[in-house]
């Protein structure tokens, strides 16, 4: 008996405990609220805290000279055009590191200066109409020159004016190698059976009631391959690639868009002039 009631005892505290406990929290969540309350019914009186002031990320200053005599010997731009891109470059910059730090509330922004990659992908689409797949997109970001060792964080402005000449004037031997990079998937010098399988099968539409969907995509492969592989060692080299380009351009971008449209290359090039 003496056992029970001391069980009932602790019973009783225990949920005595409990009901304070709970309680207590009632008490802060509604002292919380009326807080929250007080300081709203002052805030409709208060004037507008204003607006802090966003000050530019990147400065202002013109592009260089020597950077300029630098990219004449290595781009097909002239000086006019370097200078239009560099400003637009600015802008672009400057706008992504602004929105950045409006949506990071609360958090330091991200130090960056250059194209990133949520830039880079939105002026691949929207821009130079690259309506390509994000296997096909994401390794034409990797191929694009970024830092002294390459695919290394944003891209400055004295890749992007290289790379965009490449991809807007670029010789048939520049966009050729353009295509083969981004296709090498493990950059290996060779396009395999597996890259290519990978490449195909993200680009095309499964159609409904195929039982085995990638047995089509392994024929097609067999296919491509016996078009590209010159010299039947069962993969595709640049040199393979290469000469089945020169005998059959329509094979340039086999496996995915990666080179801006002709009209939205020429769109490009005419917003140069234009400043």
């Amino acid at each position: 008996m003496a056992t029970n009631k001391k069980q009932q005892q602790k019973q009783q505290l225990s949920m005595a405990a409990s009901a304070i406990a709970l309680r207590g929290v009632h008490l802060f969540l509604s002292a919380g609220r009326a807080a929250a309350e007080r300081r709203a019914a002052t805030a409709i009186h208060a004037p507008a805290p204003r607006k802090p002031r966003l000050k530019p990320v990147l400065p202002t200053h013109k592009l260089q000279q020597k950077t300029v005599e630098l990219l004449l010997k290595t781009t097909k731009f002239n000086k006019n055009e370097l200078e239009a891109l560099y400003v637009m470059y600015r802008k672009i910059v400057n706008s992504a590191q602004t929105t950045i730090s409006s949506s990071a509330i609360g958090q330091p922004p991200a130090k960056f200066d250059g194209i990133d990659l949520c830039t880079f992908r939105d002026l691949m689409h929207n821009t130079f109409d690259l309506v390509t797949e994000e296997m096909v997109l994401e390794r034409v970001w990797a191929t694009w020159e970024r830092g002294a060792g390459g695919g290394e964080g944003a891209i400055k402005f004295e890749a992007w004016a290289r790379g965009l000449s490449k991809l807007l004037r670029g010789t048939d031997e520049e966009r050729q190698i353009h295509c083969f990079s981004v296709y090498d998937l493990n950059a290996d010098g060779f396009i395999t059976r597996d890259e290519m399988f990978l490449l195909l099968k993200n680009s095309l539409l499964k159609q409904p009631g195929d039982e085995d969907p990638d047995e089509g995509v392994r024929d097609l492969v067999e296919l491509v391959l016996k078009k590209l592989d010159v010299d039947n060692d069962g993969k595709v080299s640049l040199d393979d690639y290469r000469l089945a380009v020169e005998q059959e351009p329509l094979l340039l971008e086999a496996f995915g868009q990666c080179l801006p449209s002709r009209r939205q290359a020429l769109a490009f090039l005419k917003t140069l002039t234009n400043k």
